[in-house]
């Protein structure tokens, strides 16, 4: 039986992306759902040093016809923040996470729509490490820390997950309201999937995605610092603070 979805909400957390927020605008503008479903773009200005909340009023200003919503915290508070306001401010029947830069692309949210148009899924990721989409070829050992992490979440939360720490993760909207997230940065990920992990019943898949991957010259901003931190999350959410 399929899912009727009537609008999908679009959560960015932006933090320094005065360069690059237009431009991802542009690609979520610019994608025709699946089924006629509608845009809701949700963006959180995260106290970003440059002038990302000029670039996002002026794009806000030439494209009247958008659904955005523009939130901006008093301070920087992380990721995990961010997507914490976007997530309640959502009012679309799904949601997904949106990274302001350009590693990840809004032609590919059909890819994770379809699975719960059609009646199978609940929730989807997108892993950057299965099917046949461009990978930029990048960092090894962050490949090597992405994998790992995602074995080590695996193990607690018995999925079979390749990809964890993906930007592209789409929920039923009162699914994900429904957990109380705790983490305020990058632990994000591993929060939410040990959490989603022990909802019963539910049914969670994994589509192929691209990746753009940046350097860190480029604006990339995970370091070794949050690899250790998600070890940490893995541990504390699915063994130490299990609600």
């Amino acid at each position: 039986m399929k899912t009727k979805i009537d609008t999908l909400s679009i959560v960015i957390p932006a933090y320094n992306e005065e360069r690059t927020i237009h431009l991802i605008l542009n690609k979520i503008r610019d994608v025709v759902l699946l089924e006629n479903i509608k845009k809701e773009i949700i963006i959180v200005n995260d106290y970003s040093s440059d002038d990302t909340a000029g670039a996002i009023t002026s794009y806000r200003k030439a494209n009247p016809e958008l659904n955005i919503e523009y939130v901006a915290h008093e301070k920087n508070k992380g990721k995990g923040a961010a997507l914490h306001t976007g997530i309640a401010k959502a009012s679309g029947d799904y949601l997904i996470i949106q990274d302001a830069d350009l590693e990840y692309d809004p032609e590919e949210y059909n890819d994770l729509l379809k699975p719960v148009i059609n009646g199978f899924a609940d929730v989807v990721y997108g892993s950057r490490f299965a099917g046949s989409n461009p990978h930029r070829i990048l960092f090894y050992w962050h490949s090597i820390g992405n994998r790992f992490l995602t074995r080590l979440s695996n193990m607690f939360t018995n999925l079979n997950l390749s990809d964890m720490e993906t930007c592209y993760k789409l929920f039923k909207s009162e699914t994900i309201k429904s957990i109380k997230l705790k983490e305020h940065r990058f632990g994000f990920e591993p929060e939410v999937t040990a959490k989603i992990s022990r909802i019963p019943n539910i049914r969670i898949y994994e589509v192929g995605i691209s990746y753009y991957g940046r350097t860190y010259e480029e604006g990339k901003k995970i370091g070794w610092k949050d690899g250790f931190r998600a070890i940490y999350c893995i541990l504390k959410y699915n063994i130490f603070q299990r609600k």
